[in-house]
């Protein structure tokens, strides 16, 4: 059975950190990339993240660049997202997804092309 878990959601003051981890299983971690995309309310679902194990390449979307780290335990199938210099406009869903074969230096893919999907974890920023 293919699950992707996301975990790590919360509620934090602005500038504060949060990690969310997204623990995949049931299908070959090393073909697909793992990417974070979120949807706040009203707003359409944007990329923020991803990392794909088969060239290690990593990507961000400008709005996070510099506050958002991704990283993989390849060992426990886990990608994490490391947030620092949280701002309210960083609240929404924080949802995992997964593509097979693809590289992560060519940008998101659109969210129709990813096969699996997490289950969501919120991330709420208050000012």
């Amino acid at each position: 059975e293919v699950q992707l878990q996301a975990s790590g959601g919360g509620l934090v003051q602005a500038g504060g950190s949060l990690r969310l981890s997204c623990a995949a299983s049931g299908f070959d971690f090393n073909d697909y990339s793992i990417d974070w995309f979120r949807q706040a309310p009203g707003k359409e679902r944007e990329g923020v993240s991803c990392f794909s194990s088969a060239d290690s390449s990593t990507y961000y979307a400008d709005s996070v660049k510099g506050r958002f780290t991704i990283s993989s335990d390849n060992a426990k199938n886990t990608v994490y997202l490391q947030m620092n210099g949280l701002e309210p406009e960083d609240t929404a869903v924080y949802y995992c997804a997964a593509a097979a074969y693809h590289l992560c230096r060519v940008g998101f893919w659109r969210p129709e092309e990813y096969e699996y999907w997490g289950q969501g974890t919120q991330v709420t920023v208050s000012s």
